[in-house]
């Protein structure tokens, strides 16, 4: 074997070397992202829905959102979809362009349920067989929104490395 086809040879060795251990290295990476993806599928996954009334009408938005929307989600509660649902207003005020009055915090039993396109008009029409005066109640709660905002969001370990 001369020296032109040694080194051919090694050179065609060495990329074979290279390009298995990328493939291997690819392939352990797609699995601990996979198994991090699986693990999450059992994480809770929390959401936070933030509401901005036009000016007076914030505790009409309270009193429609408290008739109508909060049996449902209690009901998915009890359905097992949903771990928590919880809801906090701004003790003081804050300039009009970053305010909000209420923020409702729904913690999910994971996030495939969060973003499962669950039809929860079974439970409505339960819950409210007068259709016509609960559609009218739920236009009117969102009529007098300013804005209305989700934010998807997760916990940040500041122990961990």
């Amino acid at each position: 074997m001369d020296l032109a086809t040694s080194f051919g040879t090694r050179r065609l060795l060495t990329t074979a070397f290279v390009a298995a251990a990328i493939l291997c290295a690819s392939t352990l990476g797609a699995k601990a992202q996979q198994s991090t993806v699986a693990d999450a599928k059992d994480q809770p996954y929390a959401v936070e829905y933030y509401y901005k009334a036009k000016w007076g009408h914030a505790e009409e938005f309270l009193a429609l959102f408290k008739k109508n929307h909060y049996p449902v989600l209690k009901k998915e509660m009890e359905l097992g979809r949903m771990l928590k649902v919880s809801m906090v207003t701004p003790r003081y005020h804050m300039t009009e362009d970053s305010r909000w009055d209420y923020r409702v915090t729904i913690v999910f039993k994971n996030a495939a349920i969060a973003n499962d396109n669950f039809d929860s008009s079974g439970i409505i029409k339960q819950l409210y067989p007068d259709q016509e005066t609960y559609k009218k109640e739920e236009q009117r709660r969102f009529q007098i929104l300013d804005a209305h905002w989700d934010l998807p969001i997760k916990d940040v370990d500041l122990d961990g490395k």
